[in-house]
């Protein structure tokens, strides 16, 4: 471990995980040789950081990160978890007072003290939302630090602060031209930081206009997609002929219902959670197809939940103030009657509303689409976006940078009136008044389709659905189901009531993943 001293401090580097985007401007400020490798100048800005700005130091940078410093001199730790949570963090207290933590939760199972229980309470919140939404996790005693904050540890006991948080001050001044220049002109400036001039990448490419206004932003020479052999679900042609409008090359992953269903234990695995969202089988399937011909490669999150991507968000003023009684994030899929019937083990204190709570407090008086963009910015990005990308990525050997996640972009769609986010006839108006400037208007303005996936075909066919029903008919699946309450949902899934299909795959991610973890191992 290296160790750097200076004015009698002794710092080390005890886990980092991340990409500083602003490394340049930082060296300057914190006068570190320019010319290190990546390797050795991330270590050294962290602890010249520390040194310089202490426990404020997440406010002077830029990227993804989450970090653990040791000061030798006062015996403190210091974690540090970036505003938007795009890389994990955890930590667990074991029962003689040591604190275990890191980037990965299988890096604090193998260390001593650590004990592997079920955190039960957790099914309940993840067959609302798909997702493990706020600081608990699945397993118990082990929580995450959460977005914008720090955690220090010093003497046996440690404490929390929140140094950033999504703040919203809309100013009617500017125009919608004038939003969309802001929105341009920032991102012309961050997209020379994404990378070094050493480093080359590729780009995650869909039809959609986030990735489209990335590539178009960027230098990259290759474009990757995926794709099905179901057209009405396959976006990769509209990917392709973007690639060649804008004179990139583009490969194309064809993913078959046999490769999607093979894959989805080693997604369970290696996501160290469940995740109940479809489209994270395909994107496992992408970032190892992509981490065959490049490193890096750039990824379009965060506009959405920023600039008001969503369709539902055009509901926003219909909801009103009934918002806070329901809107928890992007997916709610199983209302509390439905979960009582189906669970074992049902606590009617244990409610996904409650995660929601303390944003609304701290968005009262704010208009409804501001409240629920905040909601999906600290609940459904950290928990199933965010994660899903630093995951899988990981587990392929591929780095994925989000130009579009940072806080100077957020901070020109915390400015922004509503009005620029979502009108009766368009999503994300601002933002694709940006990107039509450097992108044909049916593209800018193509309508939003997601990351589809043709599961909701592929599930009700005999030929790929057997590990599901073998799932739901097992033993483990007793132990917290009702187990022909289940299979009646199944049943009416593969009877043609295809809106069931998000239900069964949850409950089927959870399994497979419980298997993987408290099962097999």
């Amino acid at each position: 471990m290296i160790w750097y001293k200076r004015g009698h401090k002794m710092i080390t580097v005890k886990e980092y995980r991340g990409h500083i985007r602003n490394w340049e401007a930082l060296c300057v400020k914190l006068k570190i040789d320019p010319t290190l490798s990546r390797e050795e100048r991330e270590p050294e800005i962290l602890k010249k950081a520390y040194e310089t700005w202490g426990c404020e130091m997440g406010d002077h940078m830029h990227g993804m990160y989450a970090f653990a410093l040791w000061d030798e001199e006062e015996q403190t730790l210091f974690c540090l978890r970036d505003p938007f949570g795009t890389k994990p963090f955890y930590y667990y207290e074991t029962e003689d007072g040591a604190l275990l933590y890191g980037t990965t939760i299988r890096g604090i199972m193998e260390q001593p003290g650590f004990k592997k229980e079920l955190n039960e309470e957790m099914l309940q919140l993840y067959l609302s939302l798909t997702y493990v939404a706020g600081e608990n996790t699945f397993f118990k005693g082990v929580k995450k630090l959460m977005p914008g904050r720090y955690l220090i540890w010093k003497n046996g006991s440690y404490r929390i602060e929140r140094y950033w948080k999504p703040e919203f001050h809309p100013d009617e001044s500017k125009s919608l031209e004038d939003w969309a220049d802001e929105i341009h002109t920032t991102l012309k400036d961050i997209m020379p930081e994404v990378k070094a001039a050493d480093e080359t990448a590729e780009a995650f490419l869909s039809g959609g206009v986030d990735s489209s206004y990335v590539v178009a932003m960027s230098d990259v020479q290759m474009t990757d997609s995926c794709g099905y052999e179901e057209p009405r679900f396959d976006e990769s042609g509209l990917a392709k002929q973007t690639a060649d409008l804008l004179k990139r090359g583009n490969s194309r992953c064809l993913i078959t219902p046999e490769q999607y269903f093979d894959i989805v234990p080693y997604v369970m695995y290696n996501m160290e959670q469940p995740l109940g969202d479809a489209s994270a089988i395909a994107f496992a399937i992408a970032c190892r197809e992509t981490a065959k011909h490049t490193k890096i490669c750039y990824s379009g999150e965060g506009s959405d939940e920023f600039f008001g991507g969503y369709n539902m968000y055009r509901n926003a003023e219909r909801y009103g103030e009934n918002l806070k009684t329901f809107y928890v994030g992007n997916t709610n899929i199983m209302k509390e009657d439905e979960k009582q019937k189906i669970l074992k083990h049902y606590d009617p204190d244990v409610l996904p509303i409650d995660l929601a709570k303390p944003i609304y407090e701290e968005t009262e008086g704010l208009d409804p689409l501001t409240k629920m963009s905040d909601v999906d910015i600290q609940i459904w990005l950290e928990g199933d976006i965010y994660l899903n990308v630093d995951k899988m990525s990981e587990a392929a050997g591929l780095e994925i940078r989000m130009p579009l996640t940072d806080k100077r972009i957020f901070d020109i769609a915390s400015r922004m009136p509503s009005k620029y986010k979502v009108n009766e006839e368009q999503n994300k108006v601002a933002f694709r008044t940006a990107a039509a400037k450097v992108l044909p208007e049916e593209i800018a303005f193509r309508k939003k389709l997601g990351f589809i996936v043709p599961i909701r075909i592929w599930m009700a066919d005999d030929r790929y659905n057997q590990d599901v029903r073998e799932k739901f008919r097992s033993e483990m699946a007793a132990k917290f189901f009702d187990v022909d309450a289940i299979h009646a949902i199944f049943d009416d899934y593969v009877g043609g009531n295809s809106d069931n299909w998000r239900k069964v795959w949850t409950i089927y991610t959870f399994l497979v993943w419980y298997e993987e973890y408290f099962v097999k191992r």
